[in-house]
């Protein structure tokens, strides 16, 4: 298994357009995407932001290289997309999570 976490964070002044967004249009790209089995689409709660809010995309894969083929492809044209619409609005942030144990 490979995991990939996809932050996004919004500015203050942007959430209620994003998170119709994501609601929309983000989630019916990810249910659409052929690599990924499994995801989770999270509102992060933080107490050290406070010039906006995260939202957390958790994908998995069955491989490495599934993954890296989606980072080659799939996450660019979503970042794209993302960016036209939202410009500097929404910063996207990417963690690859090596799982050393798992337990699903």
């Amino acid at each position: 298994m490979s995991v990939l976490s996809i932050t996004f964070h919004c500015t203050k002044d942007n959430i209620e357009k994003w998170e119709n967004y994501m609601d929309e249009t983000l989630v019916l790209m990810t249910e659409n995407l052929l690599d990924v089995d499994k995801y989770i689409l999270s509102e992060v709660h933080s107490d050290y932001i406070e010039d906006g809010k995260n939202y957390n995309l958790l994908l998995m894969f069955d491989n490495n290289d599934v993954r890296n083929d989606f980072m080659e492809s799939e996450l660019l044209n979503i970042t794209e997309i993302v960016e036209n619409k939202f410009g500097q609005e929404v910063m996207i942030f990417n963690t690859f999570l090596n799982p050393k144990k798992s337990r699903f």
